[in-house]
């Protein structure tokens, strides 16, 4: 199985606006090739610490891959460290020059002189063309190793990607497919799934597992490796659907949707509406429903009714309910969704109402305490979380568990109707 090493190059993603996307893309294409990505580094445009980390890299990975420094500026260094790094130079490609300025007089601009630095290339490489943009990649293969640079653009890295640079990685990674698998798993800590399923995936040898938790759930990540497509791909339903029986119900796809397009999914299936009222979410789980395409069918409308002053007005809440069980009650919650289902006319309604923080917890109800409400055909109900984390991990923790409560509701009612 060859191993892979993926840099990326830029001062700027050293900084918190920015983030390295380009590497979970190439990992992910890298890995359905039987390619295993073994490190992953960020380095700023500093010769030194770049030529370290490359020189580095080839020594203990058969393919590395660069991002980014491949324009025509100063700090644009890919190309000359990574010749020096290979013990190779630079050759000036006259006809990449012609190339590149026909580029530019079809845009009606003239080249600038500057960019005759990316006619640089290393001795004997290929160069990749990039038809998205100016600055053209290199492919350096060896016996030994396999070095590519590759702009930092998506839009100009996964096109060259796709179409120069994964043909030849297939062709010297051989046979192997690796096919890929995640579970996802609400209501369980990161321990108590794996507890479940390490006995259960450890009898498969040609299966790698990693269970990672996120901000809102648990994810069970299985890569198969095996000669054929199908043979992957059967190993994975096998080890989904036994995974799946031993977690039971917490476990909400076996092919990587989101909760959102869960839930989206089984209200489409079943012809059935949904409405929302949110207080300490703020919009949040409107904001997830509709980001799913065609949410329209059965997103009716969501309240965001923050003060006490809105539950009255627009959900019918009680005041004598404020007054005697607080906004964060859940009293308050039930009257919230019975409030919304009534005023849409939905079959199904659910509600928060919480406390975010990072103040106004009490001894009796911390920060982190939140109340979702549900109203359907088969009544009303609520239930009381104590969700950890900030601010921020609160709402989204709320937010899924807001959405995972409508999807359990949903299967109990289905389980009702074949009765």
């Amino acid at each position: 199985m060859l191993s892979a090493e993926i840099i990326a190059i830029g001062s700027e993603l050293l900084t918190p606006e920015k983030t390295d996307t380009n590497g979970l893309w190439l990992t992910e294409k890298l890995n359905e090739f039987g390619i295993e990505v073994m490190l992953k580094t960020i380095v700023g445009d500093d010769e030194p610490r770049l030529l370290e980390v490359i020189k580095d890299a080839l020594k203990r990975s058969d393919v590395v891959i660069t991002t980014g420094g491949l324009g025509p500026t100063e700090d644009d260094i890919t190309r000359q460290v990574s010749a020096k790094a290979l013990g190779r130079e630079l050759i000036y490609n006259e006809g990449l020059e012609a190339e590149l300025r026909r580029r530019f007089q079809m845009m009606g601009r003239e080249m600038p002189e500057i960019n005759k630095r990316q006619a640089w290339v290393i001795e004997g490489a290929e160069v990749i063309a990039n038809p998205n943009g100016s600055a053209p990649g290199i492919y350096f293969g060896s016996n030994e190793c396999i070095l590519v640079n590759l702009p930092g653009p998506p839009r100009e890295m996964k096109p060259m990607f796709e179409q120069a640079v994964l043909p030849r990685l297939s062709e010297r990674a051989g046979e192997i497919i690796v096919k890929r698998r995640i579970l996802r798993v609400s209501g369980m800590g990161e321990s108590a799934v794996d507890a479940v399923a390490s006995p259960i995936y450890k009898t498969y040898e040609n299966v790698r597992t990693a269970i990672l938790f996120n901000k809102t759930e648990v994810e069970i990540h299985l890569y198969a490796r095996y000669a054929t497509e199908a043979d992957a791909d059967a190993v994975l339903a096998e080890l989904s659907e036994r995974l799946s029986s031993a977690l039971g119900v917490a476990v909400f796809t076996t092919t990587g949707e989101t909760m959102e397009e869960v839930v989206g999914r089984m209200l489409r299936e079943r012809g059935e509406t949904l409405s929302l009222a949110e207080s300490c979410t703020g919009g949040l789980v409107s904001r997830r429903i509709t980001e799913v395409p065609g949410s329209s069918e059965y997103f009716s409308e969501g309240a965001v009714t923050y003060s006490n002053e809105a539950k009255v007005r627009t959900l019918d809440v009680p005041e004598e309910t404020l007054a005697a069980y607080g906004a964060v009650s859940a009293e308050t919650a039930e009257a919230m969704a019975k409030g919304i289902r009534a005023r849409a006319g939905t079959d199904h309604a659910v509600s928060i109402t919480g406390i975010a923080g990072p103040g106004g917890g009490t001894e009796e109800k911390p920060v982190g305490t939140v109340f979702i409400g549900y109203a359907g055909p088969h009544g009303v109900r609520s239930i009381r979380l104590v969700l950890p984390g900030d601010r921020y991990l609160i709402r989204w923790r709320t937010s899924q568990a807001a959405l995972d409560h409508l999807r359990r509701q949903m299967l109990k009612q289905a389980s009702r109707d074949k009765l």
